[in-house]
């Protein structure tokens, strides 16, 4: 019995963890809580949630990753030991393993009988365009000869041609000034019709990425679909579009120049918080 008391106690004697064990830290190094917040560019709530290990408020892992790293740098703990912690709690060594399955059972449905029919559906086609390419042939040739015939009638044109010179001698004189100024008012009605297909084309927009350094990035279109959610890494580039207003989430600002419909974007003071930055672009 008292072996199994001892076993019991030093299981449920687990220590503070990530978040837990860097407040731990601060309050032993009498550092204050918006003094952390000042340094990681957070509000006071969000360091909280930190240090109570609620990494979900932060966002996207990545973010949660990073300020735990600088934290642990602050007060002077190993980062390796807070991101050990953080894959404890967080389970995300789990996730690996379950991918090879799929793709092994996806190879076993692509081998069997359907290598023997593609080639039996190939030949299928194949006849199915054969035989609708013999249709059309004899048409064209009955076309052939309707089109033919039509310019007989162009002979006749001459007779009617010879009686026409003179009454066009006496309309040569009237007819250069009112012929140019009836002409000229045609060529302005096409302009009204481009300028009304312009509109509907101005509701997309282009975003480029280019990447100097790592930085975590969400893009969002106007219905609020994910056009980019990911990492990007220094040296890719990376080009979405979409209906407008476009909403950009850049973790680390310095490192990526933005072009919108490719014109050079810069980004406002007032959108910056620390690094990160959050635009909405028109």
């Amino acid at each position: 019995m008292n072996e199994r008391m001892g076993q019991s106690d030093e299981e449920g004697a687990v220590g503070p963890l990530a978040g837990e064990r860097l407040a731990e830290a601060r309050r032993l190094k009498k550092i204050s809580l918006p003094d952390i917040a000042r340094e990681l560019h957070l509000d006071e709530p969000k360091v909280q949630a930190l240090e109570e290990n609620r990494f979900d408020i932060l966002g996207a892992p990545v973010f949660a990753k990073g300020h735990l790293r600088k934290y642990a740098e602050i007060v002077g703990i190993s980062v390796d030991t807070v991101m050990t912690d953080y894959q404890a709690l967080t389970n995300a060594d789990i996730a690996p393993p379950v991918v090879g399955e799929p793709r092994k059972r996806t190879q076993d449905l692509n081998l069997g009988p359907w290598l023997f029919a593609i080639p039996v559906i190939l030949v299928i086609i194949a006849a199915v365009y054969w035989w609708l390419g013999r249709s059309p042939a004899p048409q064209q040739s009955r076309e052939v000869p309707a089109a033919l015939v039509q310019p007989q009638p162009v002979e006749r044109e001459p007779v009617a041609v010879e009686s026409l010179p003179d009454p066009v001698v006496q309309v040569e004189p009237s007819a250069p000034a009112g012929a140019a100024g009836e002409t000229l008012p045609l060529l302005a009605e096409p302009v009204p019709v481009t300028d009304n297909a312009a509109p509907t084309v101005s509701g997309n927009v282009e975003l480029r990425l280019a990447y100097s350094g790592d930085c975590w990035t969400e893009v969002t279109d106007a219905a609020g679909e994910r056009l980019f959610f990911d990492l990007g890494r220094s040296g890719r580039t990376v080009r979405v579009s979409g209906t407008a207003p476009l909403r950009v989430l850049l973790g680390d600002s310095n490192n990526v120049s933005l072009t919108v419909n490719g014109q050079a974007y810069s980004i406002d003071t007032a959108e910056f918080r620390g690094d990160t930055a959050r635009l909405t672009i028109n």
